[in-house]
């Protein structure tokens, strides 16, 4: 059993087939947190509006959440863009899981993390209708694919590992639309005046430290099978959790070279109304 301080995780999209229940449900069982958060997409009711998929593997994993909120692990449910009709219930606790639009963590070391979703970046980081029309179009091909992949992979006893991934990772504008994102996340921490942005969303689990912020994304349980996870002193790691467990990355110490001085990308500079509104009251 591992045991941490907190834990964050994401686009679980339980009720589609390409959720990766039985490894999150896995994951659950073998850790320990006083503090779980769901920062958004673990139901995909878009997903399920036009063919629900819901076998058992992703009620227990729905069971299991209301166990741990029951049995002492405090349970923060943050809806994304996928679930986004329990933000209407923003405020309230159902079964001990607390619903919030965003939420403030404050890790063992003191620094204070604004927690959210991450779509509300999606006005801000611009991509073309098309675009958009294209990727989630390409984005439901490589997932199928990755689907097929591993089903055969296990046929030859052999791990999970996620084409999916590894296909985006090498498109150029799948990559320099990941670093807008970042530099908009972190930049609105920074102007917010915290340590620190913690979000899912993309689905592109990593690090992003400039001198004044850290960037955290925790991934997903769709292609990655990744978790952020919070140590006793403090210090943040993302894991990989599939057959064979494995820390993917620890917090870096040092500012990423690209985002220090006079070197930082410039970006188009964030609105003030949607500052306001990113850094209003957490409720």
């Amino acid at each position: 059993m591992r045991a941490y301080r907190s834990v964050f995780i994401s686009d679980v999209h339980l009720g589609t087939a390409d959720c990766q229940a039985d490894y999150l449900l896995d994951f659950l069982n073998n850790v320990r947190c006083q503090t779980l958060y769901l920062v958004g997409d673990i139901i995909d009711l878009i997903a399920m509006q036009r063919r629900a998929h819901f076998p058992d593997s992703h009620r227990q994993v729905i069971h299991k959440l209301l166990e741990l909120a029951a049995t002492g692990t405090r349970v923060v449910y943050i809806p994304g863009n996928h679930d986004e009709f329990f933000r209407r219930f923003c405020g309230q606790t159902f079964s001990g899981i607390e619903l919030q639009y965003k939420a403030v963590h404050t890790t063992a070391d003191g620094r204070q993390f604004l927690v959210c979703h991450g779509d509300q970046f999606d006005q801000v980081v611009r991509c073309s209708p098309l675009m958009l029309l294209v990727g989630d179009r390409a984005h439901g091909l490589l997932l199928r694919l990755n689907r097929w992949f591993n089903a055969l992979r296990r046929l030859q006893g052999k791990p999970y590992w996620s084409l999916a991934a590894w296909i985006k990772c090498r498109i150029g504008k799948a990559r320099t639309f990941i670093r807008r994102f970042e530099l908009a996340a972190l930049t609105a921490a920074e102007k917010g005046h915290y340590h620190g942005f913690i979000c899912g969303h993309i689905h592109s689990a990593g690090f992003l430290r400039s001198e004044e912020g850290l960037y955290c994304n925790d991934g997903d349980w769709v292609e990655h099978c990744t978790a952020l996870v919070e140590q006793a002193d403090g210090k943040l790691e993302l894991l990989h959790w599939s057959e064979s467990p494995v820390t993917l990355s620890r917090e870096p110490d040092h500012p990423n070279p690209e985002l220090a001085g006079d070197a930082r990308p410039v970006i188009d500079a964030l609105p003030a109304a949607f500052l306001e509104q990113f850094n209003g009251p957490v409720r």
